[in-house]
């Protein structure tokens, strides 16, 4: 009775996480997105953004993985189709451990890009377990926030269509 109640424990607590590895979670619509009413916990109990760094030191780091340079610069504004497929991919692989008006298991991605450069936030997304080893900003990030990124093995333009999303947030 005791090892068939350790390996229900043991089920229970891998099927809890940042999400169910197949891109899609139990959320829909944009209270994924924007849920500000939840009463879990964050592991940073303050629920404002980051605030932006005293220098400008951060404006150099690109992070750690294939994203050396955007393809395509960003334009002055956000491209609409861009940031719609981001915004869907955003509830399906993400929603369940960032929320867009708080911190909550992550970071909230709202602001990101007055404290972090584009690059450097499309590769924690598609390169988080090398990001959090190597590069000071994740590093420090994840001493902040314990939960460990997954890593969805998401294409570079699914992540670019994210990053878009990200920008109509701020």
């Amino acid at each position: 009775m005791k090892r068939l109640f350790l390996t229900l424990a043991a089920v229970a607590f891998l099927a809890v996480g940042c999400g169910n590895g197949n891109g899609s979670n139990n959320n829909s619509g944009s209270e994924a997105v924007e849920d500000t009413n939840s009463e879990t916990p964050s592991a940073s109990s303050d629920n404002s953004r980051e605030a932006p760094p005293a220098d400008d030191s951060w404006k150099e780091n690109k992070g750690i993985g294939p994203v050396k340079t955007l393809k395509t610069p960003l334009a002055a504004t956000p491209d609409a189709a861009m940031a719609a497929e981001g915004k869907e991919l955003f509830i399906n692989y993400c929603s369940s451990c960032h929320k867009v008006n708080r911190n909550f298991l992550g970071p909230t991605p709202k602001g990101i890009l007055e404290r972090r450069t584009p690059e450097w936030v499309m590769n924690m997304i598609m390169n988080p377990d090398e990001m959090r080893k190597k590069d000071p900003i994740a590093k420090k990030l994840h001493e902040q926030y314990p939960s460990i990124m997954t890593d969805y093995k998401l294409k570079e333009d699914q992540v670019r269509a994210i990053l878009e999303y990200f920008r109509t947030l701020e």
